[in-house]
């Protein structure tokens, strides 16, 4: 019997060892401090109406990552005076400033809500009731140093249940590049692991998206459809909502070694790829795309701006992502970038020829070779700059850093020549025309004469503004940084810093920053209130979405805006763009490494 007793305690002994062990390893496994709570519906173990099956789904590419050209500028060789180094300091903490104080107000007004209604002091929810800026915010808030903030964030952050939402309709565009993007980017600065976890019950939730007859993306994702497999592509649906799931799902595939999220939207790329040469501008998408009916790519617009943006810049990142090892990302950007020089860019007439600068405008093309360009300028597209950098670096095509860099310019000249230092949602200028639309060309006064448009008064050589708000957007910045990363030349600090000044300048209210209702006004600006829109002539089915334009501090203010100001002023090593590559929301992903079974 004691034999018996001794061999039972014993085996309790081992089971209790047991227990301990595996409740160690999952407290472990989410963190020190975890809080982790999973949402209330499991997206993975839903049933697929139009199943994938395994044998379709694609691997992430098995080739090991090749040594990518050098992006950033040799920074270790630039002679630095300390007054330089103070003052960009000084600049940075400015801006860490500037981000505390519309975080304090987040968190004391807003705080879990997706965003703040500054003119209100109310939280207001736009993204699902997430909590949008809380999670767009996550990786500035490390990335800034403001470690108890992040924490802080976090715990609500892992606590989200996806399945518990104030919107029964979303953007599957915006819920990407916010949330999951805001995710997998904070888990690949910090090691959270709740943060992956969190992000890959997202992912298993947009996935669902894809659930359609033809597989491809749903952008309208409505939750109580999306369950019951009911969903459909839209038939006119934005490229940019198409062609802007690829970085976040193939990050989350990396991480997770799930290859089900790469697999969707490498089925996209092959899409857009068969229709690149298509096109009525061949080269490039239309604006809209009948995904329902096969990915068709008939309309007649092309752009840069709203509604096609992202859908070019992902084609150089999705190269970094992936190592170099899938050319085809390559070869698209290549023919894309050329269609843009060649139809797209022009050069605004100028008193001063030595003001060397570009614009990206709206091209109609009718199929038949004839292409009217319109010259228009989106705030929007000024993220064109980076894109055009950051290929040329990759490619191996100094003419296109060159063109990034003019693009770059073109756009802090528009901040300058303003009221309010700040250029307006979108205008149209007096271009340079003659069979060099990129050349300098002779001044004419009466031709280049402001407003002649609309009867208003404008800066020469802008003949209209279409829409003068600024909404707090990052895109001007974001060029500028990356175009200072590539160059290094230090009078991009000064075109940033004069920037920044007047965006605080003409944004800031007693508690945060709001967007206002004209650049085109000296003095005192008129900060909007939630709901005060006006959309120029972009019509709202055309934007699909992508943005909403309202007078709420909107998430990306945050994560995209004053990131990139507090980056430019920072050491060049921190966040360095040769280790990782931002997202169209600003989230850093780390560029992996190859190692034993799959990536780092």
């Amino acid at each position: 019997m004691a034999i018996l007793a001794t061999r039972r305690r014993f085996q309790r002994l081992i089971g209790f060892t047991l227990v301990a062990l595996a409740l160690v390893y999952f407290l472990w496994d989410q963190g020190p401090f975890s809080n982790y709570r999973s949402s209330s519906f499991d997206w993975a173990k839903r049933p697929q109406a139009h199943p994938i099956s395994q044998s379709d789904i694609i691997p992430l590419p098995s080739l090991a990552p090749r040594q990518l050209p050098r992006i950033q500028h040799d920074f270790s060789k630039q002679e630095l005076t300390d007054a330089h180094n103070t003052t960009q300091r000084e600049r940075r903490n400015a801006v860490q400033d500037a981000a505390k104080r519309c975080w304090e107000a987040y968190k004391e007004f807003a705080w879990g809500y997706d965003e703040l209604s500054p003119q209100g002091q109310s939280g207001v929810d736009t993204f699902g009731g997430w909590g949008a800026t809380l999670v767009d915010s996550l990786d500035t808030l490390w990335i800034m140093g403001m470690k108890q903030e992040f924490a802080d964030a976090v715990q609500v952050a892992e606590r989200i249940d996806w399945d518990v939402t104030t919107s029964a309709e979303l953007s599957l565009f915006e819920t990407n590049i916010r949330f999951l993007g805001g995710l997998l980017a904070a888990y690949d600065l910090s090691g959270e692991k709740t943060l992956l976890r969190k992000a890959k019950e997202l992912g298993n939730m947009l996935y669902a998206a894809f659930d359609t007859p033809n597989h491809l993306p749903a952008n309208a994702f409505n939750i109580r459809e999306a369950k019951q497999g009911l969903l459909i592509a839209s038939r006119r649906e934005s490229s940019a909502a198409v062609g802007t799931l690829s970085l976040e799902f193939t990050r989350l595939s990396q991480l997770t070694g799930d290859p089900k999220y790469y697999s969707v939207t490498e089925r996209i790329k092959r899409e857009f790829e068969k229709k690149q040469d298509k096109t009525k501008l061949p080269g490039m998408w239309p604006i809209l795309i009948d995904l329902e009916n096969g990915f068709q790519t008939a309309d007649s617009a092309f752009t840069l701006g709203a509604s096609s943006d992202s859908a070019y810049e992902y084609l150089s990142k999705m190269y970094e992502l992936l190592g170099g090892v899938d050319p085809v990302y390559e070869t698209m950007h290549i023919k894309a970038m050329d269609t843009v020089k060649k139809n797209l860019l022009f050069r605004p007439m100028l008193r001063d020829n030595d003001t060397d600068i570009l614009f990206s405008g709206l091209v109609l093309a009718n199929g038949a070779g004839i292409n009217e360009l319109t010259a228009e300028v989106q705030h929007l597209g000024c993220f064109a700059g980076g894109m055009f950098a950051l290929g040329g670096r990759l490619f191996n095509r100094p003419e296109d850093v060159e063109i990034g860099e003019k693009l770059a310019r073109g756009c802090g000249w528009a901040y300058g020549v303003f009221p309010t230092g700040i250029m307006p949602e979108t205008s149209e200028v007096v271009p340079c025309r003659g069979e060099d639309q990129l050349a300098p060309c002779a001044w004419n006064e009466s031709e280049a004469g402001g407003g002649r448009k609309s009867g208003g008064k404008f800066p020469i050589p802008f003949s209209h503004v279409r829409d003068a708000q600024y909404l707090l957007r990052p895109e001007a910045i974001e060029s500028i940084f990356i175009l200072y990363r590539i160059t290094g030349k230090k009078d991009l600090l000064d075109v940033a810093w004069q920037m920044f000044e007047s965006i605080e300048k003409a944004t800031r209210t007693t508690f945060a920053n709001s967007a206002i209702a004209s650049v085109n006004v000296g003095g005192e600006t008129a900060k909007i209130n939630s709901m005060e829109v006006s959309f120029g002539l972009i019509p709202f089915a055309l934007v699909g979405g992508l943005y909403m334009l309202t007078g709420r501090l909107q998430s990306f203010w945050l994560a995209e805006t004053l990131k990139y100001f507090y980056l430019i002023f920072s050491e060049p090593d921190l966040i360095s763009l040769d280790e990782y590559v931002f997202n169209t929301e600003a989230h850093p992903f780390r560029l992996p490494k190859p190692v034993k079974g799959g990536f780092l």
